[in-house]
């Protein structure tokens, strides 16, 4: 079913304001769309860091409390997990074009 001229119009009117809108733009960029999903493991990572220091810490209090930290873990492990699914294969090689590269230099015998 073909377009009618106005109906044409419009596309074109929301295709130069969706070009114009630079916020959009960064959002849907092949950076922006995994930015979150990767700041998000990031953050989970560091959760997951520091329930595992609770759980040391709690086992010399009370087991139920070092019991709720590993369930807390746990959590953050099972949720990382799902964001790497999310982000696929795709996504975690263009993250990894994104990272700035770092050149190890070795020092010469």
């Amino acid at each position: 079913m073909a377009l009618s001229d106005d109906e044409q119009r419009i596309l074109r009117e929301i295709e130069d304001q969706l070009k114009s809108d630079e916020k959009f733009a960064s959002a849907v960029s092949s950076s922006g769309l995994y930015r979150h999903s990767a700041r998000k493991v990031w953050w989970l990572l560091v959760g997951m860091v520091v329930s595992l220091v609770g759980v040391v810490i709690a086992l010399q209090v009370h087991y139920l409390l070092a019991f709720a930290s590993f369930i807390a873990m746990l959590g953050c492990a099972l949720t990382i997990e799902r964001q790497l699914r999310l982000i696929g294969r795709a996504g975690v090689q263009d993250l990894a074009q994104k990272m700035p590269r770092q050149r190890v230099k070795f020092p010469r015998d």
